[in-house]
């Protein structure tokens, strides 16, 4: 059992503040889906946590398996198990994905990653997620349409195998048939990985069933509850989220 433990985080960016006193605490094998409107947080939630530079806490921790991660670089934070599915993944030209990741694994658990147990593995989690053969073997991302993207977001989660995932928006761009892969694939792991999983839409929580669903309105979680929270979304928006019921 991992424990993921945010308490009282607060974040600004750019002398604006973003989240104000944020308490969560995810554990091993949960599945927690963070909703709200445009401009809430959510996504600078799950950047802070990992530790984008751009962000500047102001107050609070942030414990995994109470190990205050803060003042680690974001490449120590990834090596103790965080991993965070960006919502926009950037393109690195020169750099193959299965190179990526290989390098990924090795700094992960320390040692060389054996090059032929390594593409034996590769290549049959890229099929379980049924990517075209030669997008595994091209530079990162690099001319990867919106969906093929976030197929290799799940690629490396399921190569890197973290203690928790946040999933900032891995539905977006996906049709049906993508997003029913991606979502599968996910679930799939959720008994051995804690989820943060920010959306705007309730189709991916039809795959990735959440414990807990939290609604984020002024960089302050509002809300929390089960899937009725959802289904208010979907009869009345974010207007009667105001905080007076936490």
């Amino acid at each position: 059992m991992h424990i993921l433990e945010i308490k009282k985080f607060s974040v600004k960016i750019e002398n604006k503040q973003i989240l104000n006193n944020v308490n969560l605490t995810i554990k091993s094998g949960e599945v927690h889906a963070i909703m709200g409107p445009n401009g809430t947080g959510k996504s600078t939630l799950a950047s802070a946590i990992m530790g984008a530079p751009a962000y500047e806490v102001t107050s609070g921790e942030v414990l995994l398996d109470g190990v205050n991660i803060l003042e680690m670089p974001v490449d120590e934070r990834a090596r103790l198990g965080l991993f965070l599915a960006m919502q926009n993944p950037v393109e690195v030209p020169g750099v193959t994905n299965s190179t990526f990741m290989r390098e990924a694994l090795s700094a992960k658990l320390g040692k060389r990653v054996n090059l032929i147990d390594f593409a034996l593995d590769y290549e049959d989690k890229a099929s379980e997620l049924e990517m075209r053969p030669d997008l595994p073997h091209r530079y990162l991302n690099q001319g990867f349409s919106g969906g093929e993207k976030k197929r290799n977001e799940v690629l490396q989660l399921k190569v890197l195998k973290p203690k928790f995932a946040m999933l900032d928006e891995i539905d977006s761009g996906l049709d049906v048939d993508a997003l029913r892969v991606v979502g599968t694939n996910i679930s799939e792991m959720v008994p051995g990985m804690g989820v943060l999983l920010i959306t705007h839409y309730q189709r991916i929580l039809d795959y990735i069933k959440p414990d807990f669903v939290h609604v984020i309105v002024g960089g302050t979680i509002v809300k929390t509850g089960g899937l009725e929270i959802i289904k208010e979304i979907e009869t009345n928006g974010y207007q009667n989220f105001n905080g007076d019921d936490k």
